[in-house]
């Protein structure tokens, strides 16, 4: 199926589909006092695999959704009919498929998370947030991490970028906030031209309703978060715990545990205070753009 043809909901993706059915299958077990063991079994597979599915880290086939329904007792027919609608809708892929030759698997995985959150708050200390960067910039950073990269992928990895971005601006688009370490605007990512670019594109994406930005100014010292950058994610879906989001040199990690999401969340509380408040950064940018070129 092509990207294009999915039938997902508007703000909805297969990896989120996938944890509310895992959500719901599992509920459904516990309602029954079923191990994973035994409901392992019923589906030819292992109590992991009923973890797994749980926890939406695989795909659902319709057939052992549908037996282990039975084996829950679930026998209203709509009811029955809703949860393997959703089974297949989890299977459709994402958007960002047609580019997963050039995408790690757990890339893959946030993009998902990505495009269904209602409310993304990151924190940068490196480089500008790829939701904000243009593809200049995209560019130069994508050269920094991938020396050797034909023109071909090269194109095909700004315009992965610049699918993200759409996110932004539809009709029930995420809250965007981030925060952003002032030295990444001091860092000639790409050249003069290209950061002063860069710059001009925050100060209007700044503008936008639903993206707050602050900047942390070196006169700030250290502050909460110098461990290095992270995203929360936030779902609309009540049911799904925040996700924090923590990219490594060649893989990433995702912590949805309470007293994990918390650590992270108070970190992000402690930025946002040590930044500048959201009025101020059109004249941060400003005075950045200005300085950008001139003679230390």
């Amino acid at each position: 199926m092509s990207a294009g043809s999915q039938e997902e909901a508007p703000g909805s993706g297969p990896t989120v589909l996938r944890i509310l059915l895992g959500a719901q299958l599992r509920r459904l077990r516990e309602a029954k006092a079923i191990t994973r063991e035994d409901a392992g079994w019923e589906i030819r597979a292992s109590g992991s695999k009923i973890s797994r599915m749980e926890l939406g880290r695989v795909s659902f086939k319709e057939r052992d959704v549908a037996d282990l329904l039975t084996l829950y007792g679930v026998n209203d027919n709509d009811e029955r009919e809703a949860l393997l609608v959703l089974a297949r809708q989890a299977n459709n892929p994402g958007w960002w498929q047609q580019f997963s030759d050039i995408l790690p698997g757990w890339f893959q995985s946030y993009l998902g998370l990505e495009a269904a959150a209602s409310l993304l708050r990151t924190y940068e200390v490196q480089f500008v947030p790829g939701l904000l960067q243009t593809p200049d910039y995209a560019r130069a950073v994508i050269m920094l991490g991938h020396a050797g990269v034909t023109p071909e992928e090269m194109d095909r990895r700004v315009e992965l970028r610049r699918q993200r971005q759409q996110i932004l601006d539809r009709p029930d688009a995420p809250q965007l906030w981030a925060v952003i370490d002032e030295a990444v605007l001091r860092r000639p990512i790409g050249g003069i031209d290209v950061m002063r670019a860069q710059i001009e594109f925050l100060i209007e994406a700044a503008k936008k309703p639903n993206v707050r930005l602050q900047i942390i100014p070196f006169h700030a010292g250290g502050h909460a978060a110098a461990g290095g950058p992270f995203a929360i994610l936030r779902f609309p879906e009540p049911e799904l715990p925040d996700v924090v989001y923590v990219e490594q040199l060649t893989s990433a990690i995702y912590l949805d545990k309470r007293e994990d999401v918390d650590q992270y969340a108070m970190a992000m509380e402690r930025v946002c205070i040590d930044a500048e408040p959201p009025n101020h950064t059109p004249e941060i940018l400003g005075k950045l753009l200005h300085e950008v070129g001139r003679p230390a």
